[in-house]
């Protein structure tokens, strides 16, 4: 019975990543920031608990799965997911990547969401839930954007 089990569960989680990348959301931490340096847009980091997480599901329904969301998304922001499910069991790399991510930018609970540059550096504090709907978190993503140092002018070299 096991055999058939292991199987079905592989299935199910390629079938969860394969979703959410057709969705526009990127999996592979490597791939999302050579995609944001390459069209210079900001990575926007989810580390979701995609079965389990009230509030990361309670996000996805709400924010992310809605059209005004995605539309703007698709235009300004590199979309990353970082998943950490408990019924579904990830590819052994997939869980590892995920795992540094975790330690690397996790604050403190589920979901974590932070707009990131090209080499992973933050540019914002954690977005999180928020109430609103897609309208307010993407003025949330702007004003974020928005507080981004320019960057230095070029130095001009002395005569």
């Amino acid at each position: 019975m096991k055999t058939f089990f292991r199987p079905l569960a592989v299935l199910v989680a390629s079938a969860s990543m394969a979703m959410a990348a057709s969705e526009g959301w990127v999996t592979d931490w490597e791939a999302a920031k050579a995609k944001a340096k390459a069209e210079k847009k900001p990575i926007l980091i989810n580390l979701t608990g995609s079965d389990w997480c009230g509030w990361c599901i309670k996000l996805h329904q709400e924010v992310f799965d809605q059209k005004a969301f995605k539309d703007y998304a698709a235009a300004n922001l590199i979309l990353m997911e970082a998943d950490f499910p408990k019924k579904t069991k990830l590819p052994e790399a997939l869980a590892k990547q995920n795992k540094t991510l975790e330690k690397e930018y996790l604050n403190g609970g589920y979901p974590t969401v932070l707009l990131l540059d090209a080499e992973g550096k933050k540019l914002s504090k954690d977005l999180g839930y928020q109430k609103g709907g897609p309208e307010a978190y993407i003025a949330t993503i702007k004003e974020e954007l928005a507080k981004k140092p320019a960057a230095e002018p070029a130095k001009v070299p002395s005569t």
